[in-house]
């Protein structure tokens, strides 16, 4: 290959780095897994720069809801907005390649969207983790902080896998002309999926250094405005706008039960604070109990797909009920109204209630009931 670049030492030697090819798809892969930032995300968003939590290597992707896994992806990362990034590695593909890697990671997403249910990306999180002899919960903050809400964030992934919004990633060490004006063509086009293609040069010198030069390939200037527009679009959720939407998406009853819900947790206030989704990510509100030097604990969610939704984890990863005896009481008390909890506390499953299920009075009433004895259990702390 040709091309080099080149380094000024500290004594003013000029060392030149040749273009070198990757050893091994594996290698390219290999990188990508230690250094996430390879994925250029400050060129991928020049006003707030995209960075990565790294979910899965080979992450297997099923085509329906019956048959076994078909096809297995690269790596799955999620950005700080949870959207989900499918990353596909290739050594410069050529023609038939080319149309081949461009077919499987539409299918790779298309499939996602369908039949990816956000439980199994945690357990790909967790499973990775553990592999790597990680932290989860430690892995997640030095992400988003210490302050982010964990179960908030995972319900964006799955709004964000049900809307459809992902971003399609190719890398390879080079994009052929072809390559890039199909990328830049779909990415126009795919709204509102991301695509994008990744070229990772690698550049080695006589004496064993290194370096890695990532460039973004895809975001031409119509794409760049046709995304811009749809982020300016997006907005903060409140009473005013939420009830309109759910009123137009589920009819006028469920609307009002939502409503009545939401007023539920206003009669609570101060102990009970509710706060508004923001953007396309989350539609809806959550009911949380403030803690003193702790974050929120998260009693319900309700959003515009119809939905009265709880975390179990949030539930039972902290006391009280993170002790078998109170939790058992709490999955009894839950499965009445019915929201079935795992036989564990603190697994990632998030059970949810169709509002029109609560359109019997009594039925919402004793909803309302349970989590006002959820209140109480928690206040005893």
């Amino acid at each position: 290959m040709a091309g080099g670049i080149y380094l000024i030492q500290d004594d003013d030697r000029l060392v030149e780095m040749m273009e070198q090819p990757y050893d091994s798809e594996d290698q390219l892969q290999d990188l990508l897994v230690t250094y996430p930032n390879l994925i250029a995300g400050d060129q991928i968003d020049r006003a707030t720069a995209r960075r990565w939590l790294l979910i899965s290597r080979e992450a297997a992707t099923p085509t329906d809801e019956e048959t076994a896994v078909q096809w297995s992806l690269d790596h799955l990362f999620l950005d700080q907005n949870a959207v989900p990034t499918l990353v596909d590695v290739r050594r410069t593909p050529n023609a038939e390649l080319r149309q081949k890697v461009l077919g499987q990671s539409i299918d790779y997403a298309a499939n996602a969207v369908v039949y990816w249910p956000v439980d199994s990306i945690i357990a790909l999180f967790e499973a990775n983790c553990r592999d790597r002899g990680r932290d989860p919960e430690q892995i997640f903050e030095e992400f988003l902080g210490a302050d982010a809400n964990e179960d908030l964030f995972w319900q964006k992934v799955k709004t964000n896998l049900q809307a459809g919004k992902v971003r399609l990633v190719f890398v390879a060490d080079e994009i052929s002309a072809e390559m890039r004006r199909v990328v830049e063509f779909l990415n126009e086009q795919m709204d509102p999926v991301e695509v994008l293609a990744l070229e990772i040069k690698q550049y080695v010198s006589e004496d064993g250094l290194k370096t890695l030069v990532p460039r973004v390939i895809g975001q031409t200037a119509e794409a760049q405005h046709k995304k811009s527009n749809a982020t300016r679009e997006r907005r903060r959720w409140d009473e005013s706008s939420f009830f309109a939407e759910i009123k137009a998406r589920r009819g006028a009853d469920e609307a009002q039960m939502a409503r009545k819900i939401y007023l539920w947790a206003k009669s609570q206030e101060p102990e009970v604070q509710i706060q508004w989704g923001t953007g396309d990510a989350y539609g809806g509100f959550a009911a949380q109990l403030p803690q003193k030097g702790r974050k929120p604990y998260q009693l319900f969610t309700v959003d515009i797909a119809g939905r009265m939704e709880i975390s179990a984890h949030n539930y039972g990863s902290v006391p009280p009920f993170n002790a078998e005896e109170n939790w058992l009481e709490l999955r009894n008390r839950f499965s009445s109204i019915g929201l079935s909890l795992p036989t564990e506390p603190g697994e990632r499953r998030s059970p949810s209630l169709a509002l029109s299920t609560l359109q019997d009075e009594f039925a919402l009433k004793q909803v309302m009931e349970t989590f006002e004895w959820a209140i109480e259990q928690i206040k005893m702390l």
